[in-house]
């Protein structure tokens, strides 16, 4: 039997990872719903994005500091993600069999990014310093007050994102393609346009997630790889094009993991979390909120 301060703990631990896996999830999630693919090179987005941080931000680096190198980090994976949709994705666009060859050329997106990562930065470990140094008393236990801050920080760019696809023009055209792509072309909306523009947002969200998980562990080429992963896991759960599945999934699946590592251990915890979603998948096989539900 664990103390009500053990149990409060994991569930903080849990609702801490759910926010960070919303972050990296969501943006797979937009690209899904409104161009129909699944990025494979979504992880070495949060990499890059962690990387052109610290570059900017470090003193080793260019010395700009945290701020200046967050926003230029979040600049510049917006940039290359519209960059790498109208190279990657944009010539195959119409064509049958569109799906295998955007899994195949955002693979290879994935294997040169992260190989040309090696190559600029080595292999020695970096790490981003923290939002705010410190600590936070919540719920009878002590967090950093980096993850009370991406406590806070998550639903508010989730929010942010909302309101953008929600009230703005471009935002509600994004929707009407991922809808309808034949009507929205014949409403005279120019989905190309609306293709660079959720790919770049998507890119964006991945170097954020890589942004706030560098500041809480070192930097190496690979970082992107597990927080792949666990945005899939997150993604296909919820409902692959489903936003809100998508953000409901997150903190179900941090939750989850964060329970398994206590109970089970670290080593058995992806075992459990993917057998977790296959049930779901039985059960519910277009995820937790996916079309078909009532949403």
């Amino acid at each position: 039997m664990i103390s009500a301060e053990t149990a409060q703990a994991v569930l903080l631990s849990g609702i801490i990872l759910g926010s960070l896996y919303a972050i990296m999830a969501t943006g797979l999630a937009l690209v899904w719903s409104t161009l129909g693919i699944f990025n494979f090179a979504h992880g070495v987005f949060m990499t890059l994005g962690a990387y052109v941080a610290w570059q900017f931000a470090h003193d080793s680096g260019f010395g700009f500091g945290y701020s200046a190198g967050v926003a230029i980090g979040i600049t510049f994976l917006f940039g290359v993600g519209i960059v790498l949709e109208r190279i990657l994705i944009r010539p195959f666009i119409g064509k049958k069999d569109i799906v295998m060859l955007v899994v195949i050329t955002t693979l290879a997106a994935y294997l040169i990014l992260e190989n040309s990562i090696l190559l600029t930065w080595g292999a020695r470990f970096k790490q981003l310093p923290p939002i705010i140094e410190g600590t936070v008393d919540l719920l009878s236990t002590s967090i950093s007050t980096h993850e009370f801050i991406v406590l806070i920080l998550s639903p508010l760019i989730l929010f942010l994102l909302w309101c953008f696809l929600k009230f703005t023009r471009v935002g509600t055209a994004i929707r009407a393609v991922s809808q309808n792509r034949e009507s929205a072309l014949l409403m005279g909306i120019k989905v190309n346009y609306l293709y660079s523009i959720a790919f770049g947002l998507s890119a964006a969200l991945a170097g954020v997630a890589g942004i706030l998980i560098g500041s809480t562990r070192y930097i190496t080429p690979f970082l992107g790889n597990d927080p792949l992963l666990k945005a899939l896991i997150v993604a296909i759960f919820g409902g692959l094009g489903s936003l809100s599945g998508t953000i409901v999934a997150a903190y179900v699946i941090g939750i989850l993991e964060a329970i398994s590592i206590f109970y089970i251990g670290l080593y058995w915890t992806p075992t459990i979390l993917f057998l977790f979603m296959i049930i779901m998948l039985i059960i519910r096989p277009e995820g937790l909120l996916g079309k078909g539900s009532n949403k």
